[in-house]
């Protein structure tokens, strides 16, 4: 199946990774297999052996292999991307080149000084979306072992490259400089799937070459010019003078031929994003919170009719279109940096929420997602669904304008409606597919949209709050009885009913959305699905071995069957889930199950050099071990980006209520990051900074006039 252009519309997202497939079974079919398991069974033993009924239910069928990209060094200034190995030569190999839009304009630049490739020492990234690669090698023959000449290349997102020559040696050196360029002009998903087919023909153009094909055109210029160009064989070449000590530099520009620079959305005049900053006790705090700023202002797209309007691409490579869920989940989890970036992927969704009779009307469109081994796919059409009304609640507690929360309630009260009217005389929020399970996670999202979306139309005097209370209180009663599963251990949530009502009873990191309730007023946290001895022997599981790897959350328990340490939803660590369980065990009071899954994070994205991708493997951690990447993460990725400002910003626990003038704050008492300073956060568009002392106390160090702190 061909892989779609990863800067396509919503429809346009990656399939699911490969896995064993599996034939399709019934719903509660005791025979249904487990993935990865050879001989599966229906009886599904967790950890004490759960005694309530239990399904399996059928495994989607995964068929496109990706290439790697855990090595990769990926540039991102979207629309353009360059992605390298750690060589720095671009070869023409697997997914190296500059991209625009999702097309490869150049495959190929290989750099050889004196009829020699520079021997590689050194690759790293530099900025989101720039990396630097430095090469050596011996141009005089009595050099001895040291090198002499210095080869250093700059590459850039926007279609840049500088190549600079430093001599090194005692005398004035003459070094003939060729450049072997060229591409095939393919999209990316072609490329993906190892359809890019062969390099296309150059000619020489202008001050460099120039490719063309039926679908575009791509040119490379050089400054200086050339003294040479050859087509046939994609050569640029220069003749160099370095004196001692001395430098030259060539500067390569690719575009689409007739474009311009590119103009990144992120490195415009007016960011979404406050220029916040993180200073403490712990070292990693400051380059992380400033890497995940950069990882988002490099994955900002706009929509070209509505260019006021920015939201955030997925992540890189893959994903560099528009994904409704993971946008909004973004967009949730930034708040504390401003609330444009909030009203921007709103007003975009707004646009395509579907109209007109029917029961999908007031339902903003998604693709599907894996479930994982033990469920079907999902359509993140509800999850987006449900997250508009809550995005648009937290907003409001931020401080987005009046005007543009008014704007937006139509579209909020035609989401819950759609809640309403699919939920009709039951408990639960069904799946959209017939025959399709009760997700745990699903009903989370529905009952915090519902307490958050009557909270709204209540304060804007609009009708349809009390009926929302009422059946999330009969929710609430429901699920604490069908959706738990007593065992020898204390029992656990069950990720899953059945149609006919048998549990899926496995621990995975979905259970984690139980805790996110979300923000009222005043600072008050809605109500949970789970009551309080529930919610303990929650955190007691989030926090045990089975889930904590060390590095994060697994997104399915160790002890589970068909877990996978690569599983993206079978056991990796998912960097979003894990930061809404830090937010969720703490706000709860379970400071220290949350205080250990944070450290673990934060030790990975030191790891990853501060860079987190959007998973990795749920290998235990142990002495002197580090983190293993996923070959097919995202990296950079909007929510593992957002997570990272999420976890930093919690640890002071800010509840804002900016329709009543108010800031309460509930640090994480045990301080397990000593101290730490928050500043050029936003409330209501004003600069708010926040320092938690060693003791667990926080201070309010700016603030906009008038806002009072809470009690």
């Amino acid at each position: 199946m061909p892989l779609p252009n990863p800067f396509s519309a919503p429809d346009g997202d990656l399939p699911p990774l490969r896995r064993i497939a599996q034939p399709a079974t019934r719903w509660g079919d005791p025979s249904a297999p487990i993935a990865g398991r050879d001989n599966g069974s229906a009886s599904f033993a967790g950890a004490g052996g759960p005694t309530g009924p239990q399904a399996s239910l059928p495994v989607p069928r995964r068929t496109v292999d990706l290439p790697p990209a855990h090595t990769a060094l990926i540039c991102v200034a979207l629309p353009g991307l360059a992605i390298s190995t750690e060589q720095g030569q671009l070869t023409g190999q697997g997914l190296e080149g500059f991209y625009r839009a999702g097309r490869r304009l150049l495959s190929r630049c290989q750099v050889r000084v004196a009829g020699r490739e520079p021997l590689a020492v050194q690759a790293r990234m530099v900025a989101a979306d720039r990396a630097r690669f430095v090469g050596t090698l011996r141009a005089s023959p009595d050099a001895g072992p040291d090198p002499d000449v210095l080869v250093e290349r700059t590459r850039y997102a926007d279609g840049t490259e500088r190549i600079t020559l430093q001599s090194a040696a005692s005398r004035t050196l003459h070094l003939p400089v060729e450049v072997a360029l060229g591409t095939d002009l393919a999209e990316l998903g072609s490329v993906a799937s190892g359809r890019a087919g062969p390099e296309l023909p150059a000619t020489v153009h202008d001050s460099g070459l120039r490719w063309s094909c039926a679908t575009g055109h791509s040119a490379v210029t050089a400054d200086p010019p050339p003294t040479d160009a050859l087509a046939s064989a994609g050569l640029l070449r220069w003749e160099l003078e370095l004196p001692p000590g001395g430098t030259r530099s060539v500067e390569l520009r690719v575009r689409p031929d007739g474009a311009g620079p590119i103009r990144a959305v992120g490195r415009g005049a007016a960011s979404p994003f406050a220029p916040a900053r993180a200073a403490g006790d712990d070292p990693k705090v400051r380059p992380l919170l400033r890497t995940c700023v950069e990882d988002l202002q490099a994955l900002l797209l706009r929509d070209p009719r509505h260019p006021s309007d920015p939201h955030l691409a997925a992540g890189a490579p893959w994903r560099c279109g528009l994904a409704p869920a993971e946008a909004l989940v973004a967009a949730r989890m930034t708040l504390p940096l401003g609330t444009r970036l909030a009203a921007g992927t709103l007003r975009t969704l707004a646009r395509t929420q579907l109209a007109g009779p029917g029961a999908r009307s007031g339902l903003i469109p998604g693709p599907r997602r894996d479930g994982g081994p033990h469920l079907p796919p999902g359509c993140t059409a509800t999850e987006a669904t449900l997250l508009f009304p809550v995005l648009l609640a937290e907003a409001w507690r931020w401080g987005l304008a009046q005007q543009e929360v008014e704007e937006l309630l139509p579209t909020a009260e035609r989401c819950l409606t759609w809640l309403r009217t699919t939920v009709g005389d039951g408990n639960y929020l069904p799946d959209p597919h017939p025959g399709g399970p009760l997700r745990c996670e699903t009903q989370a999202h529905a009952h915090r949209a519902a307490l958050l979306g009557a909270d709204l139309l209540d304060a804007h005097g609009r009708p349809g709050g009390a009926g929302l209370r009422q059946w999330a209180q009969e929710l609430r009663t429901a699920f604490r009885d069908d959706f738990w599963v007593e065992d020898r251990g204390g029992g656990r949530p069950a990720a899953a009913r059945a149609p006919d009502g048998r549990l899926v009873p496995y621990l995975g990191s979905g259970t984690a959305h139980l805790l996110d309730t979300g923000l009222l007023g005043s600072g008050v946290l809605a109500p949970g699905l789970l009551d309080k001895v529930q919610t303990e022997q929650l955190a007691r599981l989030l926090g045990g071995p089975a889930m904590d790897s060390g590095w994060g959350l697994r997104s399915l328990g160790a002890k589970e069957a068909a877990y996978s340490p690569f599983g993206h939803r079978g056991g990796a660590v998912r960097v979003q889930e894990t930061a809404i369980a830090v937010t969720g065990l703490a706000a709860a009071g379970y400071e220290k199950e949350a205080s250990s899954l944070l450290q673990g994070v934060l030790a990975a994205a030191e790891a990853f050099g501060h860079r987190l991708p959007e998973m990795y493997a749920g290998e235990q951690r142990t002495e002197g071990s580090a983190p293993l990447p996923h070959p097919a993460a995202c990296r950079p990725a909007a929510t593992a980006a957002a997570a990272g400002v999420l976890l930093l910003t919690s640890l002071a626990g800010i509840r804002p209520d900016a329709p009543a003038g108010t800031v309460t704050l509930r640090p994480v008492r045990g301080a397990p990051l000593g101290e730490i300073g928050l500043t050029g956060l936003r409330i209501s568009g004003a600069p708010f900074s926040v320092r938690v002392s060693r003791l667990g106390l926080a201070m309010v160090e700016e603030a906009a006039d008038g806002l009072q702190l809470g009690v």
